[in-house]
C-alpha cells in the first residue's frame, strides 16, 4: 500500500490495509514518517518516504509560501504540479527500492501518489488505486474540476463547460501534466502533454476502488468497467467507541450540531468555526466543535457556555449518530461520513477541492452550500435551521443512509485484489 502523508488521503485506506491483514495477507504500507506510529499501532510494517517530499498539512504552506494566499483554480493548478507531479520519479524510485526487499504482488495505492504508469508498465505489478473524493475523470457532460460547478443547464450551461474545460487542460492542469510527462520520459514512457493527471488512475490502474456512491456522482455520459464504487472509505476503528466526553450534554438540549474546518485548513477559526458558534450559541443547541488540534484552548477560553463543547479530536461516527446537522468546510470522508449516519449538511469551502465536494452536496440536495469559506452567522444559522426544521433534507440524507449501508468497502476490495492476483 501507499499514500501521501495528509489525512484524506492515508486514513480512507486504513480499513482496508486492516482487513487485508486480517485475511491473512502481507500488507506493508509506504507513507510519511508521520505515520509510522499509526502504523505500528494497527501493527502493519512500515516502509518511510526516502527521496520523496514528505508534504503534511502542517508543512504546505511553509515549504510554498506563495500558496497560502491562493484560491480556487489557482490553488489547484499549484497543488496539482507542486505536491503531485513533483513526487512522482522520487515516490517510484522508493518503491522499486521496497520491492527489492519486498516482492509484493500488488499496489494498492492512493491515487494520488500516482505511480500507476510506472508500476504497471515498468515493474510489471498490477495497480489498485484508491480515490477518496468524487470520481475526477473527465466526462463530457460532467463539468470541469475545481470550480465548484453543479451540472450544466441548457445551451449557456454547456457553452460554459466547453469554455472551462479548454482553461482547466490549458492552463489549470497544464503545468502539472507537462512536469508529470517529463518525469515519465526520463524513465522510458512516452505521456502525452495533452493528457492530463488526474485523469491516470482511471485509464491505466487495473482497478478503481471510488469511495462515496455512484447515486452522489453528477450523471455520467461514460462508464468505465474499471470503476468500482464501494460506499464511503471510512478510518479504521476498533470495535468499541470511546465514551463521548459531552455524553451527560446528550439529550438536554433541542438539537445537536457538529461543527468543524477539517485537518488541513483549520488554522484560522474565524473562518467556519467561529461564525458557527456564534450563530449558535443563543439557542437551544448543543455545539460541539472539533479544531483538529488547532486552536482548542483559546476558543474553550472564549466560549465557555455549557452548551458548547470543544475538542481537539472527536469520534465523528459516534458524534454523528446524536447530531441533528453537521457544519463542515467540506472534507469529502466527513460528508459521507454523515451521509452514513443520516445527517444533512452544511458546507461552507472553496479550498482543496472542497467546493466540489460542496456542489455535490448542493445538487443532490442532501445539504445547503454557502459557496464561501467564510460564512456570516447569519447565513449559518438559516441553513441550520433550514435542515433541522424541513424534513426533506433529513429524508434525503436518509436515503443515502440505506444505501450506504447496503454496502462493505473492504470485502469490494479484497474480491477486487484476489480476481486480479491470483493465490499460490
Amino acid at each position: 500500500m501507499a499514500s501521501l502523508a495528509i489525512d484524506g488521503h492515508f486514513n480512507p485506506l486504513t480499513g482496508i490495509g486492516m482487513r487485508l491483514q486480517a485475511d491473512g495477507h502481507d500488507v506493508r504500507w509506504y507513507t510519511g514518517s508521520r505515520y509510522e506510529s499509526k502504523l505500528a499501532e494497527l501493527g502493519i510494517p512500515h516502509f518511510p518516504f526516502r527521496r520523496a517530499i514528505e508534504h503534511t498539512p502542517e508543512n504546505l504552506n511553509e515549504l510554498y509560501a506563495e500558496r497560502a494566499v491562493l484560491k480556487g483554480p489557482r490553488a489547484a493548478s499549484f497543488d496539482a504540479e507542486k505536491i503531485f507531479a513533483s513526487n512522482v520519479g522520487h515516490f517510484f524510485d522508493d518503491i522499486r527500492d521496497i520491492r527489492a526487499e519486498f516482492p509484493f504482488d500488488m499496489l494498492l495505492e492512493d491515487g494520488a501518489v500516482y505511480v500507476q504508469r510506472l508500476v504497471t508498465e515498468i515493474l510489471g505489478i498490477p495497480v489498485v488505486s484508491v480515490i477518496a473524493i468524487n470520481n475526477m475523470q473527465r466526462d463530457p457532460i460532467v463539468p470541469p474540476l475545481f470550480f465548484g460547478l453543479r451540472p450544466a443547464a441548457g445551451p449557456f450551461g454547456r457553452l460554459r463547460d466547453r469554455a472551462l474545460k479548454v482553461v482547466s487542460d490549458k492552463l489549470v492542469m497544464a503545468p502539472a501534466q507537462r512536469l508529470y510527462a517529463s518525469i515519465l520520459a526520463e524513465f522510458g514512457l512516452n505521456v502525452g502533454t495533452d493528457q492530463r493527471l488526474s485523469d491516470e488512475p482511471y485509464v491505466v490502474s487495473a482497478a478503481v476502488i471510488q469511495s462515496g456512491t455512484l447515486s452522489f456522482e453528477y450523471p455520467r455520459s461514460i462508464a468505465n468497467p474499471r470503476v468500482h464504487y464501494v460506499g464511503p472509505l471510512l478510518p479504521y476503528r476498533e470495535s468499541q467507541s470511546r465514551p463521548l466526553s459531552f455524553a451527560d450534554k446528550l439529550g438536554r438540549y433541542g438539537r445537536t450540531v457538529l461543527v468543524t474546518q477539517g485537518t488541513v485548513d483549520n488554522k484560522d477559526p474565524s473562518k467556519l468555526v467561529v461564525p458557527t458558534i456564534e450563530a449558535l450559541k443563543k439557542t437551544d443547541t448543543l455545539i460541539i466543535v472539533s479544531t483538529g488540534n488547532s486552536g482548542t484552548a483559546e476558543l474553550r477560553s472564549r466560549y465557555a457556555a455549557d452548551n458548547v463543547v470543544i475538542e481537539d479530536f472527536i469520534d465523528f461516527d459516534a458524534a454523528l449518530k446524536h447530531a441533528d446537522a453537521y457544519v463542515t468546510n467540506g472534507g469529502f470522508g466527513g460528508v459521507m461520513l454523515s451521509l452514513a449516519n443520516g445527517v444533512p449538511v452544511v458546507c461552507a469551502g472553496i479550498k482543496e477541492g472542497k467546493n466540489d465536494v460542496n456542489a455535490h452536496v448542493d445538487y443532490h440536495r442532501v445539504g445547503i452550500d454557502l459557496r464561501t469559506e467564510k460564512p456570516k452567522p447569519d447565513p449559518v444559522r438559516r441553513a441550520v435551521d433550514r435542515l433541522c426544521f424541513e424534513p426533506q433534507w433529513k429524508a434525503r440524507a436518509e436515503a443515502f443512509q440505506a444505501e450506504i449501508h447496503q454496502l462493505d468497502p473492504p470485502a469490494v476490495v479484497e474480491r477486487l485484489i484476489l480476481d486480479l492476483v491470483p493465490g499460490p
